[in-house]
């Protein structure tokens, strides 16, 4: 059987979205935060040659108009040339009379600045000493035998970051062959170190590790540990009570010791660096405005170097392969400084558009938080709400209300007389409330949501519940518990 076969042309018209290199760029700086940020800059000006670092001085509203109406002229001629593959078409004089002034300051090697970078005075910190250290420190000057200083430094290297032992004592003694009352004078070696608690097989045994350190071991508090365990940890303290035949105001006297000890030993000799978060905006307020300042501060100021400019000069003896990689580079540098302006004036649309619709928090506080979605803010800048959720993400601001993230202003709205309230204004009326309840009767949900009836809010008991469950407040059971 045969089949004809027939080929023809035929013309088809499809719409595509194509990312452009330049696209991709402006979108992945947009999604950095600021640390981020400075780290990609550092690392374009290791790997590009064509651009440099200026001092990172502060700029006039007029001076960075001009600088970024200027930048974006040479961007556009920049653009040109990769579609027409045409470089001389762009203007670099106009782009250079900034950066040839001699005013900058002192300049070597035709015109390249130098830049002496100092050591960083976290090089001279001191390491404070860590649980294992502190541990074997106090093995070394102990009169302990070889054999059992191994069996110690064992077990000292199976402790986890709370000081809690996490081997057992046969997986000891199998880790060397040791013997196991070896092991175990080993352990009661390492508990009788400090910090009081360390190597405890569990919460129990470490509690009364600190209470033998105080001398309560024969006390009632140390009855509780040992046999009331679950009951003291589900505060059942009534029950508690008639177990050890006293009143509630005896047990409130063993608790309150306690209450004083450490169940993680061991935390305190973590080496934890504290993280400070660095905001990316500054919001300030000038007279009755709230004034939108991008925060630069420890970002490089990019600029493009004369030096290999002069070596695309139509004069310039460099060879075609020379001036072809010199081209590339500075292409690369153009889109790069063009994409980084380009993210800064989208952070700063979008945070002086939150400040916009947020003015009544900034004014007034919590209470007056008004609801936002990032639609909200996509339709007041012209922009796509995936580019304002790009925005908003891993980014600090800082306001005269205190430093928050911008995510912290996006929040739905709950339907009142009054209109759409914040559901973050909402959990505030809520921790008001338990702020103010009676402790020896506080209140339930149930009364919580009588309360915000009254002022015109019409939320769910479960609702209430949720909220209060976020902001990680007991329920009234155990707020009574705790009286």
């Amino acid at each position: 059987m045969a089949f004809d076969q027939k080929l023809s042309l035929s013309l088809k018209l499809t719409q595509k979205l194509i990312m452009t290199p330049s696209l991709q760029q402006a979108i992945k700086l947009l999604q950095l935060n600021r640390i981020e940020l400075q780290d990609v800059l550092t690392q374009e000006l290791v790997e590009n040659p064509v651009l440099e670092e200026t001092p990172n001085e502060p700029l006039t509203e007029q001076a960075s108009t001009e600088r970024t109406e200027q930048e974006s002229s040479v961007t556009e001629k920049a653009e040109a040339d990769v579609k027409e593959d045409s470089f001389s078409e762009i203007d670099m004089d106009s782009y250079f009379q900034e950066y040839l002034d001699p005013a900058l300051g002192p300049r070597t090697f035709q015109g390249m600045s130098e830049v002496r970078e100092l050591p960083s005075y976290e090089n001279f910190l001191q390491k404070p000493p860590s649980l294992t250290d502190h541990l074997q420190w106090q093995l070394g000057v102990t009169q302990a035998d070889e054999t059992l200083r191994q069996v110690a430094e064992a077990v000292i290297g199976n402790l986890n970051e709370d000081g809690m032992l996490m081997a057992s004592d046969e997986e000891l003694a199998t880790m060397g062959g040791f013997q196991d009352n070896l092991v175990s004078r080993a352990i009661d070696l390492v508990q009788s170190f400090d910090p009081a608690g360390v190597a405890a097989r569990n919460l129990q045994e470490c509690l009364l590790l600190q209470l033998k350190k105080l001398g309560a071991l024969d006390t009632e508090a140390a009855v509780i540990v040992r046999d009331h365990l679950d009951l003291l940890q589900k505060r059942r303290f009534k029950e508690i009570a008639g177990h050890l035949g006293c009143s509630l105001e005896e047990v409130g006297r063993y608790l309150e010791i306690i209450r004083h000890l450490d169940p993680r030993p061991g935390l305190k000799y973590n080496d934890v660096n504290s993280q400070y978060v660095v905001p990316d905006i500054h919001v300030v307020k000038v007279d009755d405005e709230y004034v939108v300042v991008l925060n630069e501060d420890g970002l490089p100021r990019l600029k493009l170097s004369p030096y290999y400019r002069r070596m695309l000069d139509k004069g310039n003896e460099s060879s075609a392969d020379t001036k072809n990689y010199v081209r590339e580079k500075f292409r690369s540098a153009l889109w790069l400084i063009k994409s980084l302006e380009q993210r800064q004036r989208t952070i700063y649309k979008v945070a002086e558009s939150v400040v916009k619709h947020q003015r009544a928090f900034l004014d007034h506080g919590i209470h007056h938080m008004k609801p936002l979605v990032l639609r909200d803010v996509a339709e007041d800048i012209e922009m796509h709400e995936s580019t304002v959720s790009r925005v908003v993400s891993n980014k600090y601001m800082h306001t005269p209300r205190g430093l928050f993230e911008m995510r912290y202003f996006f929040h739905s709205g709950i339907s009142s007389d009054s209109g759409d309230v914040s559901s973050l204004s909402v959990k505030g009326k809520i921790r008001d409330f338990i702020n103010e309840e009676r402790p020896e009767k506080p209140l339930s949900d149930s009364a919580i949501v009588k309360l915000l009836k009254q002022e015109g809010l019409e939320i769910a008991r479960r609702t209430v519940a949720k909220y209060r469950e976020e902001m990680k407040i007991p329920s009234s059971t155990h707020r009574r518990q705790l009286l």
